[in-house]
């Protein structure tokens, strides 16, 4: 038996490989963290990560449908722990569920949006994710900066999109 692993004959091999023209550019890496569990509660709803890829696909294809460009990611599925000071002195601490879906507004095909439009992308999606999944807040990263987006009693303005 031979200890060379079978190779398909279409494989590519290294010399095949060469620098996409125009894929270069600078890197402007994205995500938006939504929770999974419904509400504050700990007995609220759970929703599974398939939710979240099922309304970001279904955003996807309305999009490029309407001929617009769409954001392409991947959805893992992770915890977020975090803690608080309570009014009696002690402390709080809690975990949530959360899909992550994370991704770059790759050059090659997104290189010409300007950082706003991938931004108002970006904000159209968390909120359909939130609003599928019964969320009031939303945190988004694009690049070097933050954001949060709240649909709650700490709700300051409307977002303009």
């Amino acid at each position: 038996m031979s200890e060379t692993p079978a190779r398909n004959a279409s494989a590519p091999r290294s010399e095949d490989y060469a620098l996409v023209p125009g894929s270069t550019g600078p890197r402007r890496d994205f995500r938006i963290t939504v929770g999974l569990r419904e509400g504050w509660e700990a007995e609220g709803k759970v929703y599974d990560v398939s939710e979240a890829v099922r309304t970001a696909r279904a955003w996807m294809r309305r999009r490029v449908a309407a001929g617009l460009p769409a954001l392409s990611g991947m959805f893992t599925r992770a915890e977020v722990t975090y803690a608080w000071p309570k009014p009696d002195g002690t402390v709080g601490s809690d975990r949530e569920p959360v899909a992550v879906f994370t991704g770059e507004a790759v050059h090659a095909y997104l290189g010409d949006l300007p950082d706003q439009i991938v931004e108002g992308m970006l904000n159209e999606l968390a909120i359909e994710l939130g609003v599928a999944l019964g969320q009031e807040r939303i945190y988004v990263a694009f690049c070097a900066r933050t954001w949060i987006l709240d649909a709650g009693e700490e709700a300051r303005a409307p977002l303009k999109l």
